[in-house]
């Protein structure tokens, strides 16, 4: 049952999401996606060498494409939250109780490691400003569990980076904990802050002549050949760019709380989707242009912790004014895809909990409208996130439920027009686009299986177990507290196409098919492209 404020904001009377929103609105609460590059530019260069501009302009391409897909599923459901998992979530649920939520919690496991990611990056940038790299406070910290059995060297720890870290996530948890219209207003004006800097990154060294030729080309791996253990390493920063350059598709996790989501939905992905391509072609190029090869092996750029303060030198060439304003702009920056993460993902788990998948307490929203009891969820699982030793790591384990969420929702869209042939639709992509969304989710799978373990051969078997955790939650959900049963308002969404028999399966065995290629392909890529 929903009421409609004098404002025009429709609020669920249980206490559930308000539809307050536009897809302007939508568009500033994805705005952090594009600071996202900053996350690894530093550490896909620095693997690959010369060709990982190029990189980032093909993962981002890749998104954009994936992205028709994701628009049209979104449309089905305007009383969803959560994102294109949950839409593809609803497409699978008739081939397999256990998918449909892997797609929804790989998806959530994609995008909250943002969070921490993101505050330990940003925790950084202000300790070396304030302190300097060598200072004391960098220096010191308290190690509490040996993680080495999964990557050398990797372990929890407490340190000035964490606990800066937690602070930071604290503050954005508040500005959030006042509902999606109150956070997209300071999203708005931190996106300008933001957006306009990465911009200014990205075209001033270009204008100015800083980006020499000779440091794009030759295309070559920096292992000196395109043989196997160069593609791979190509194959690898595809891999790992996949995380930030295809994420722009959360601005559909509003879908419940546009005021029209017929019209906002298509718009919102398509316009962060476009933002994106322009980021992630300028920025790559411009940083890669500048530095060279020699500069990208330079201390600090590959964990990302040295890149504000060479995106400062790109810009003001010293000038030390000049570099703190960039400093503190890039920070914002940080700070802006942390809210962007953490809006999202707290929505993937709330509409996770309504339709069955995820424990119920997710499902509770303040009066805000805010998923409270997510975004604590959330919260606390990346305060654990921000005591690694290797962030770079943690986005690569991340990176892989990302692609295994991306390879089941590519593939949702023909299941959907299979199943749901007669649903209103009102957006339709081009069914070329289909098929490029299915070819893509097949790449993906080559990317798992080929670059996943060039960031560390614990990477893909961490991720497994990750993923992997899932079937105990969904069962307890599932067959201990629902009782064998899924909760009304899940069902009453599968009439799209008129029939929420769970039974009619009209796409037959090509989902099945499809599943066993696609592992197929992760397999066989995975023994085929080694690092020597």
């Amino acid at each position: 049952m929903s009421t409609t404020s004098g404002q025009g904001e429709v609020a669920d009377a249980s206490g559930g999401l308000h539809r307050s929103i536009g897809w302007k609105d939508a568009f500033w609460m994805a705005s952090g996606v594009p600071a996202l590059v900053l996350f690894s530019i530093g550490g896909i260069a620095a693997t690959v060498g010369n060709p990982s501009w190029v990189i980032w302009i093909l993962s981002v391409s890749f998104g954009f494409l994936g992205a028709f897909v994701y628009a049209e599923i979104a449309g089905l459901f305007p009383s969803k939250s959560g994102g294109a998992s949950v839409y593809g979530a609803a497409a699978w649920i008739r081939y397999s109780k256990f998918v449909a939520p892997l797609s929804v919690w790989c998806n959530w496991l994609a995008w909250t490691p943002v969070l921490a990611i993101g505050g330990g990056l940003g925790a950084g940038y202000l300790l070396t400003a304030l302190f300097g790299a060598d200072a004391a406070i960098n220096e010191w910290r308290i190690t509490l569990v040996d993680l080495g059995f999964l990557k050398e060297e990797l372990s929890l720890r407490i340190d000035a980076t964490s606990i800066t870290g937690t602070i930071i996530l604290l503050l954005v948890f508040a500005i959030q904990h006042k509902g999606i219209s109150a956070a997209a207003k300071v999203q708005t004006i931190i996106g300008l802050a933001v957006l306009i800097p990465l911009l200014i990154v990205g075209f001033v060294p270009i204008l100015s002549g800083d980006v020499l030729a000779e440091n794009l080309v030759p295309l070559v791996p920096i292992s000196g050949a395109w043989d196997i253990e160069g593609t791979t390493l190509f194959l690898g920063g595809l891999f790992i760019a996949a995380w930030s350059a295809y994420a722009f598709e959360t601005a559909i996790c509003y879908t419940s709380e546009f005021r029209d989501p017929s019209r906002d939905t298509v718009r919102a992905i398509l316009a962060a989707g476009a933002v994106c391509i322009l980021i992630y072609t300028v920025v790559p190029l411009a940083f890669q242009g500048f530095l060279g090869v020699d500069g990208i092996l330079q201390p600090g750029v590959e964990d990302g912790s040295a890149v504000a303060g060479v995106m400062a030198n790109m810009v003001a060439g010293g000038n030390t004014i000049v570099t703190r304003v960039m400093v503190v702009m890039l920070f914002l920056a940080l700070t802006l895809a942390i809210m962007t993460s953490m809006a999202g993902s707290s929505r993937t788990l709330f509409q996770g909990s309504v339709d069955g998948w995820l424990p119920r307490f997710l499902s509770h929203a303040n009066h805000h409208g805010a998923p409270t009891n997510a975004m604590w969820t959330d919260l606390v699982f990346n305060l654990v996130l921000l005591m690694m030793s290797d962030y770079l790591f943690v986005l690569a384990v991340s990176n892989c439920c990302y692609l295994v969420f991306n390879f089941l929702n590519l593939h949702a869209g023909w299941i959907h027009r299979i199943d749901n042939a007669n649903a209103h639709r009102p957006w339709k992509a081009p069914t070329i686009m289909l098929w490029i969304g299915g070819f893509l989710s097949f790449v993906n799978a080559v990317l798992l299986g080929a670059g996943a373990n060039v960031w560390g051969k614990g990477t893909l078997l961490s991720a497994g177990i990750a993923i992997a955790l899932i079937l105990p939650v969904f069962a307890w959900r599932h067959y201990v507290t629902d009782k064998g049963e899924f909760p009304d308002k899940m069902l009453e969404d599968l009439k799209v196409g008129g029939n929420p028999d769970l039974s009619v399966r009209k796409a037959g065995m090509l989902p099945y098919l499809t599943l066993a290629a696609g592992i197929a392909v992760v397999f066989i890529s995975n023994q085929i492209f080694q690092l020597g």
